[in-house]
C-alpha cells in the first residue's frame, strides 16, 4: 500500500532466459550472488558449458514459451575454454538476429555479452540494462501470438476448404 492508503500495482516484470558459459559468464554471475550484487531475480539461468552449444532453437523456444528477452554470456573472444566456441555464437546471434527480425521480434530482445569470470558487476549491470529494455518494450507475448497465428492458419483453411467444393 503507498502511503495514502491506495494500492499501487506491482511493477511488470520481463522473464529474461539466460544462457551462460560455466567457464566464464556463469562464474562471473555466482561471483555477483556472493558478491551481495543486486539484479532484479526476473532472470532464468541456464548453464551450458560453452556459448557455442547453444543452438538457435534454444533461443526461439525460450521465446514460444515466454521468454520477453534472452541472453547469452560467453567468454571474451581469444578467452573460450574450448577454444573458439564464442566465435561460433558470434556467428550464430547474427543469424537470429535477422530471423528474429523477420518474426517482428525486436532485436533487443536478443543480447550477447562477452562476460569473463571476475566480471560479477558486468552481470549486475547487463541484466539491469536488459531488464530496464525489455520494461521500455513490453511484454513479447509469443505464446499468446501463437494463438492468434493458428486461428487465422485454422480460418484460411477452413477458407480454403470451402473453395474447393
Amino acid at each position: 500500500m503507498s502511503h495514502n492508503g491506495s494500492q499501487t500495482a506491482p511493477r511488470w516484470q520481463p522473464r529474461i532466459v539466460a544462457f551462460f558459459c560455466n567457464w566464464c559468464t556463469y562464474t562471473a554471475a555466482d561471483l555477483a550472488g556472493v558478491s551481495r550484487l543486486k539484479y532484479p531475480p526476473n532472470v532464468r539461468v541456464i548453464r551450458l558449458m560453452c556459448s557455442g552449444r547453444v543452438d538457435p532453437q534454444f533461443i526461439l523456444d525460450a521465446f514460444a514459451k515466454g521468454a520477453d528477452g534472452v541472453l547469452i554470456g560467453g567468454c571474451h573472444p581469444g578467452d573460450c575454454h574450448y577454444v573458439e566456441g564464442n566465435y561460433k555464437t558470434l556467428r550464430r546471434f547474427e543469424m537470429l538476429k535477422r530471423v528474429l527480425r523477420q518474426m517482428g521480434i525486436e532485436e533487443q530482445r536478443l543480447r550477447l555479452e562477452w562476460i569473463s569470470a571476475s566480471e560479477g558487476e558486468k552481470v549486475r549491470v547487463v541484466v539491469n540494462q536488459m531488464t530496464e529494455a525489455l520494461r521500455a518494450l513490453g511484454p513479447l507475448g509469443l505464446p499468446g501470438r501463437a494463438k492468434e497465428w493458428d486461428a487465422e492458419l485454422a480460418e484460411t483453411e477452413g477458407e480454403a476448404h470451402e473453395l474447393t467444393r
